[in-house]
């Protein structure tokens, strides 16, 4: 009882309230639309392709699945992400680390998603999940299912890549602000760019070593 009573107390003190079903809904939400808004376009020539051999199919009298249904696949993926993001803004907020802005509160952390970023665009698996989604026509060739199905299974295939190939950029969101929608473009223009523009691997692997150099600067100040 006594324990019961102090975690009020001790909720206001530290400014911190746990959340309620409505407020992880909420949030829950947030992080799914901002993720398809992000991250979607930059499917785009996957996309495209896939429609492009759906149309021929269908012109051929052999009807493939819908588009829609190959990009619900992809959706599905980083809606399971989302789910992942809003748990950890959870555990970031009880911690204090982040303001009511959804901004880090410490230089310390900051720095050291910076660093983590940078070093993850460095790393091989990083390199492996981004050819898959900068090479469409290999990735349909390798990964192709019928049925709606297959396409639902391709679809959430290639947001398992583009999960594994984005998602501690997505941490960055906590550097300049989950609510900035400036600092949202300018990531979801990043991630565009480093899978659509000729060597846009090359170009993300010195992103990295400039988010390690901008980090590792932030935690000698």
């Amino acid at each position: 009882m006594r324990g019961h009573s102090m975690a009020p107390m001790m909720d206001a003190m530290t400014g911190v309230q746990p959340w309620t079903a409505t407020e992880f809904g909420l949030r829950l939400t947030m992080w799914a639309v901002m993720m398809v808004a992000m991250m979607v376009p930059t499917a785009a020539p996957m996309t495209l392709l896939y429609t492009a051999v759906a149309r021929k199919a269908a012109a051929q009298h052999n009807p493939l699945a819908p588009t829609f249904v190959f990009v619900t696949g992809y959706i599905a993926m980083w809606t399971i992400f989302s789910l992942v993001a809003t748990i950890a803004q959870h555990a970031l907020e009880q911690a204090a680390l982040l303001s009511p802005m959804m901004v880090s509160r410490s230089a310390q952390f900051g720095a050291a998603l910076l660093i983590t970023a940078g070093v993850y665009q460095l790393t091989p698996f990083k390199d492996a999940c981004l050819r898959n989604c900068r090479a469409p026509a290999h990735f349909l060739s390798r990964y192709w299912r019928t049925g709606n199905l297959g396409a639902f299974r391709m679809g959430l295939r290639l947001g398992a890549y583009c999960v594994g190939c984005c998602s501690i950029l997505m941490g960055l969101l906590f550097v300049g602000g989950v609510m900035n929608l400036l600092w949202i473009a300018a990531i979801a223009i990043f991630v565009l760019l480093e899978k659509t523009i000729p060597f846009g691997d090359v170009s993300g692997r010195f992103a990295g070593a400039a988010m390690i150099l901008v980090g590792a600067v932030s935690l000698a100040l």
